[in-house]
């Protein structure tokens, strides 16, 4: 199912609203210090310097493009790893949101393995292989779409994403092929978090 960038799901679920494990990955050591500087004094956030795809969590977010194409950086990653999970973003894409998810939206969908079990779409770039601009704010778009979607989204059986995701890896959103500055998305990433939950 997908969160509205804006409003989520009408369902107000938040009674039995459980706690989010963010892990912050990264694989170089400029990311991993710019998580780093924001993950201090965030309580449920921390820094894993090494593979997205071994970091253990319930999802794993993709920064991919608007259509769901899964052809570069770590997305390419995850389509090795998850081989039905580009046809699986795709497919929901279109019958959610007419083969177009703009940025500052999100959904989810099952990767098809054990672990992790979900996938996160929540584009950073409107079509593929596109370089962001210097004062692009699009990687807060994309962490408030995926911190919205785990508050107030469903999957399509109805239960709470928050009850069946406990921990999202996040990799640097836009920081590959968007060539966004780890230290300006770490930002962004703080400041989504923070609109969200609360510095907490």
């Amino acid at each position: 199912m997908s969160a509205d960038s804006e409003t989520g799901t009408a369902t107000d679920l938040r009674s039995d609203v459980t706690v989010l494990d963010l892990v912050l990955c990264a694989v170089s050591d400029e990311l991993a210090a710019a998580w780093a500087s924001v993950a201090s004094g965030r309580d449920r956030v921390r820094v894993l310097r090494g593979s997205i795809v071994d970091s253990g969590a319930d999802a794993v977010v993709s920064p991919a493009n608007s259509y769901g194409w899964m052809r570069g950086g770590v997305d390419a990653a995850y389509a090795e790893s998850f081989p039905t999970v580009e046809q699986s973003v795709r497919s929901a894409v279109l019958a959610y949101h007419g083969g177009e998810l703009p940025v500052g939206e999100a959904l989810v969908v099952p990767t098809g393995v054990r672990r992790p079990p979900w996938l996160i779409s929540a584009p950073t770039m409107r079509e593929p292989s596109t370089v962001l601009p210097p004062d692009t704010v699009h990687p807060f778009l994309a962490a408030r779409a995926v911190f919205r979607l785990w508050r107030d989204a469903t999957l399509e059986d109805g239960t709470p994403v928050r009850t069946a995701v406990r921990s999202i890896a996040m990799p640097g959103l836009g920081t590959g092929v968007g060539h966004v500055e780890p230290a300006v998305c770490a930002r962004q990433v703080a400041a989504a978090w923070d609109e969200v939950f609360g510095d907490r």
